[in-house]
This record gives structure tokens, sequence and C-alpha cells, in this order.
């Protein structure tokens, strides 16, 4: 009987034993990309699921950051897709064009490029020759072309316009411009609650005077579908101009009666022209 029982006990150490190792060389899941197991290479979606969804780049412009695209990036991701909002360090063009590609970068799939103001210039640099962008999407931003500058733009806007938005920006003594706080509302945001206005007027950041005499490079326009959103009552850049690029660009257009926020005061609208772009561009 001793015997049997230190049979059964080294019978039962044996199943464990292999029970354990079996464990430890199991195919399932571990974490890293598997050749034979595309699924594992696939990018996460949103609460871990896998999507396949087109990666959406959001870029800021001046006086703003990625915050800015606070109300508009829980619509893109609940509707599968996702998303990235840069922080520009605007300081230059370059620096802020590597921010988005390193952007893109992280992402490795179909991926549109969405700037609002200074960053339409951006996305109309960084997009250019990107295997990656399938399109781009522009919210009351600029559209450059080759050789075009933001003060070559600034110089042809009607002086009585100059004197509402643009009016009330200052340098500082680093040579970095900004909106006065006081006229913030009035001048970026008019059509966003008061409060919510003076906050972005608190955070603000402002871009390097040297940013609005540098050359656009080639433009991705010239190379991807494009779509734009126009805000008719744009204090900051003149609305007409804005219709100019669209219309240049040949791109799907929206108009609003936005203040330069857009983003802000009209995000279901926004989301909703980007989320467009994600199916027209698919490729």
């Amino acid at each position: 009987m001793k015997i049997l029982s230190l049979k059964i006990k080294f019978f039962g150490l044996l199943c464990l034993s292999i029970i354990i190792l079996l464990g430890f060389t199991s195919p399932a899941y571990s974490g890293s990309a598997n050749p034979e197991n595309k699924t594992l290479m696939q990018p996460q979606g949103i609460n871990g699921m896998v999507t396949n969804a087109t990666n959406i780049v959001l870029v800021h412009g001046f006086w703003a950051d990625g915050s800015s695209w606070s109300k508009v990036i829980p619509i893109l991701r609940n509707a599968g897709h996702q998303v990235i909002a840069v922080q520009l360090p605007l300081h230059s063009l370059a620096d802020d064009v590597a921010t988005v590609k390193r952007a893109v970068e992280q992402f490795g799939g179909p991926t549109i490029l969405v700037g609002h103001s200074y960053g339409g210039f951006v996305v109309t640099n960084a997009a250019y020759n990107t295997p990656n962008v399938t399109g781009l999407v522009y919210i009351a931003a600029m559209g450059p072309d080759e050789g075009e500058t933001l003060n070559d733009y600034i110089k042809t806007w009607p002086k009585d316009f100059l004197k509402t938005g643009v009016g009330n920006i200052k340098p500082d003594s680093g040579g970095f411009f900004f909106i006065l706080q006081d006229k913030f509302h009035e001048s970026f945001a008019q059509d966003v609650d008061g409060t919510e206005a003076n906050i972005m007027a608190a955070v603000q950041k402002p871009p390097n005077q040297s940013i609005f005499d540098e050359k656009s490079g080639p433009p991705a326009w010239k190379q991807l579908p494009s779509w734009f959103q126009v805000s008719e009552n744009d204090h900051i850049i003149y609305p007409g101009a804005e219709r100019n690029f669209a219309e240049r660009m040949k791109a799907t257009t929206l108009s609003l009666n936005s203040s330069h926020a857009s983003l802000v005061s009209h995000p279901n609208e926004i989301a909703g022209l980007i989320l467009n772009a994600t199916k027209g561009s698919s490729k």
C-alpha cells in the first residue's frame, strides 16, 4: 500500500508539471506581434477592441492647443476611430511639421490629417509624399500653395477686417504673438460661452512671429482629397480667404455661421465633416 501511495503521488506531480509546462508554452495571446497571427499586429481601438478604421490626427492652430479638440474627440472615438491631438511647439514650421509626422508614424496605418487655423498650413506640408495619409480636412484654416507665407495672405485682407480680431494681437518681449485676454472672446471665439472663452484666453499658446514669414513647401492638397470648413463670422482669418483656399483645392466645403473657434462652438458639425472625410478618403 505504501508503494502504491507513492506511485499515485508521483503521477499527480507529473500531471501538474505537464499542466504548468503547457501553460508556459501555450500559443495564446502574449502581447508581442506574431507573424502567424495578424490580429496581434492590428492597432487597438476603443476599449481594447481591434479596429481597422481610418486614424485621425488633429492639429491645432495659433492661440490654442490640443485640448481645443476636446468636444470633437469623443465623437470621433465613439465612431470607432483612433485619434491623436498633437501639441505643436509653435516655434517654427519645421518643428510643427515634424511633430505631426511623428504622430502619423505612431499609427502606421491609413490616416487623415485635420488642421485648424495655422494647423492647415502644417498639415499641407506634413502630408506631402507621406504614404499613410489618405486625406486632409481644413477647419477655418490656411491652405497654402508652394512658396506662400502667412504674411502674404494677411497683406491682402481688407483693412476693416484687420481692425477686428487681428488688431488685438500683440507681441511679447520674446517675439511671440498673443491675443489680449480681454479681447480674446470677441476676436477668437465670439460664439463660445464667455466663461469657456475666458479659459481659452488664459491658456492660449502664442506662436513665434518668425513663422509668419516661413514659406510653405509643395502642397499635399494637390495629391490628396480635401475637405474644408469655412467660418463665415471668422475674425482671425478672413472668410473670403478661406473660401478661396477651398475653391483652389477643389475641396468638399461646409460653411458655418461660426467664429474662428468653430471646433469649440460647433463640435457636432466639425466631427461630422471629419467622419465624412474618413469615408471619402479610404483607399
